[in-house]
């Protein structure tokens, strides 16, 4: 069960998370845990790039009936 809390953003963020929102076909409560969650991964792993974190996470969230298995380069024929 999802609890839901308001909090209290900037307007600029608010208008910034409805528009992305609205392109990537999320909630706008659901675009802003989506920022939380890049930016919360970025700052335990500053080593990486933050497209690469975003597309790990991503990753993480497509059903895995449909992945593709990874077979290392050196085990192809």
């Amino acid at each position: 069960m999802s609890v839901s809390t308001s909090i209290r953003i900037d307007q600029a963020l608010y208008d910034q998370a409805k528009a992305d929102a609205a392109s990537e076909h999320r909630t706008i409560a659901g675009q802003i845990e989506y920022w939380a969650k890049i930016g919360r991964a970025a700052i335990d792993n500053p080593d990486l790039p933050v497209s690469f974190i975003a597309e790990s996470l991503a990753s993480l969230s497509e059903p895995r009936d449909q992945s593709t298995p990874f077979v290392p380069r050196s085990l192809r024929g």
